[in-house]
């Protein structure tokens, strides 16, 4: 279990593949101008990232070392193709409004990194739960970021939900403020840069806080060992 929650903080916090790795910004930047693209995105990803983890976890001992990361490539290359049909199938909508960086995740570090430097080495069900937390973790940043533009720029969340999940989701924006002036800042790609680095900057301060505090409590503990003994 412990090697679990291990996988679990990496993904979702110590070695998120975004805020830390800060890898696959290009699609991290350019399609989370709302809240619903970068979830597509980032459902997407997750979902080529626990194929492609299993795939090569089941294989890992059939391949050949020399020839593993072409193999590997292939694998991610399938299942981003399945995930392109299946939103070309059921999201058309969001599958035209992300374009080309649907099959360019084929191309993302993050999922050739876990590939290589995890799955190819750990079981079936590690290597799921990796792709698990590690897609999961990208996504709630792809989340974070996209809704921090959309409200930014036009004052709304969820604006464009029906094309993720359906007619169901027609009224699912959510309007904060009305504007007849968007903030473009905030919209266009410097403002994604600025997100981005004001994301980052919030998770190393909460890392400094956190490592400050368990500096504290230790040596409060050492206090009280040596005044116990003496």
């Amino acid at each position: 279990m412990s090697e679990y929650k291990t996988l679990a903080a990496d993904g979702m916090w110590k070695n998120n593949p975004a805020l830390v790795q800060l890898l696959g910004l290009c699609p991290l930047l350019a399609v989370t101008a709302t809240v619903i693209n970068g979830l597509g995105l980032g459902l997407a990803t997750m979902a080529v990232l626990i194929g492609s983890n299993v795939t090569v976890s089941l294989v890992r001992n059939i391949v050949r070392n020399e020839i593993r990361i072409p193999i590997f490539v292939m694998v991610i290359a399938s299942f981003v193709t399945i995930i392109q049909l299946l939103m070309n199938a059921f999201t058309y909508e969001l599958y035209l409004a992300l374009g080309i960086f649907i099959p360019l995740i084929v191309t993302n570090c993050a999922i050739i990194g876990r590939a290589e430097a995890f799955a190819s080495k750990n079981k079936v069900l590690p290597a799921a739960f990796d792709g698990v937390m590690m897609g999961l973790g990208f996504t709630v940043v792809l989340v974070l970021l996209g809704g921090m533009r959309e409200l930014l720029g036009a004052g709304t969340l969820l604006s464009g939900a029906d094309r993720l999940f359906g007619p169901v989701a027609n009224n699912w924006t959510v309007t904060v403020f009305a504007t007849e002036h968007p903030f473009l800042l905030a919209i266009l790609p410097p403002g994604a840069f600025i997100g981005m680095g004001l994301l980052i900057a919030a998770k190393n301060a909460i890392d400094q806080r956190l490592a400050a505090r368990q500096t504290k409590q230790k040596k409060q503990v050492t206090r009280i060992r040596v005044t116990a003994e003496s």
